[in-house]
């Protein structure tokens, strides 16, 4: 295992589950510090109501290699993420990775569903945990991260800058503003931080097998293929493992700058970086996406991972 990058200083912002989770790990297992950060923890949970904690998300960090560091936060409140900017640079004095994969939303929309027939206050909640929390952390963590040449942002979303053009009709309104929204954050933090040598991304991971996830298809990541029984197209899922590698390998390219202001996906990058997911494959979802799925081509992965 690489550890390109020991002494780096990261914050993963939503690390408590999912690819937030997955993110920290692997910066983890590259030799990375990494601050994770949430709502629920051993003592109490966020109306997501899951069972992962980030005391649990920084103990894997530190099993994998690096060193982990839970910070209870709630990214809606700026004096707790200045508390939270401030203590980093207390302990650490650099910053060299922020991750923002604030999330929150799952409960608060309906697939499928026109803006007049959803819950508006459901879908305002839904704007602010996805994209004033990543403004706000932002706000107060990029003057640390700029502080030093070199720099990463990645502003994690759900599709491509391109699969977003169109509007997504089937998540509906607040879902598909909110996910597009952090798109053009990330285009808007590279135009600003891009002359003090830092890179901004948008990345989005591809069908994630998060631990919600795997509860809804009743499988779990040793079993998850068995979940292509109720949904074909499953079968292109990715742990993850796999858009944490991603992140790894963007804060570890020397020539990261290439990157600068351009919206990403695990699986593309894979094909970049010659990364794999955890069993060893390397699932190019949204191209599957594009070329098979919304196509209403029958379920097939052949020459997709």
């Amino acid at each position: 295992m690489s550890r390109a990058l020991t002494g780096k200083i990261a914050l993963v912002a939503g690390a408590t589950r999912g690819a937030g989770r997955g993110i920290a790990v692997e910066l983890g297992a590259a030799g990375a510090t990494v601050y994770v950060t949430g709502r629920t923890t051993r003592e109490s949970r966020s109306e997501m109501d899951r069972p992962e904690t980030i005391e649990e998300t920084a103990e894997l960090v530190t099993a994998a290699g690096g060193e982990g560091i839970a910070v209870p936060a709630d990214h809606l409140d700026p004096a707790q993420v200045e508390a939270l900017v401030r203590r980093v640079d207390e302990e650490r004095g650099r910053l060299d990775v922020l991750v923002n994969d604030i999330w929150g939303g799952d409960r608060l929309f309906q697939f499928g569903r026109p803006l007049w027939e959803q819950s508006l206050e459901d879908g305002l909640r839904l704007l602010r945990l996805a994209i004033d929390t990543h403004a706000i952390t932002s706000h107060h963590a990029l003057p640390l991260l700029i502080r030093r040449p070199g720099g990463l942002v990645v502003e994690m979303t759900d599709g491509t800058a391109e699969y977003n053009a169109r509007y997504r009709k089937d998540v509906g309104y607040f879902y598909d503003l909110a996910k597009s929204a952090v798109i053009r954050m990330a285009l808007a933090q590279s135009e600003e931080i891009g002359p003090h040598g830092a890179t901004a991304v948008a990345l989005t991971p591809g069908w994630l097998r998060s631990e919600a996830m795997l509860d809804l298809f009743g499988v779990t990541e040793e079993n998850w293929l068995d979940g292509a029984r109720t949904s074909p197209h499953f079968a292109i899922s990715e742990s993850p493992a796999f858009v944490g590698r991603a992140v790894a390998a963007l804060a570890a390219d020397p020539d990261r700058a290439r990157w600068n202001g351009a919206s990403l996906s695990s699986g593309g990058l894979a094909g970049v970086y010659g990364f794999t997911d955890a069993d060893g494959s390397r699932p190019d979802a949204w191209r599957y996406v594009v070329e098979v799925q919304d196509a209403g081509r029958p379920a097939d992965v052949t020459g997709y991972r």
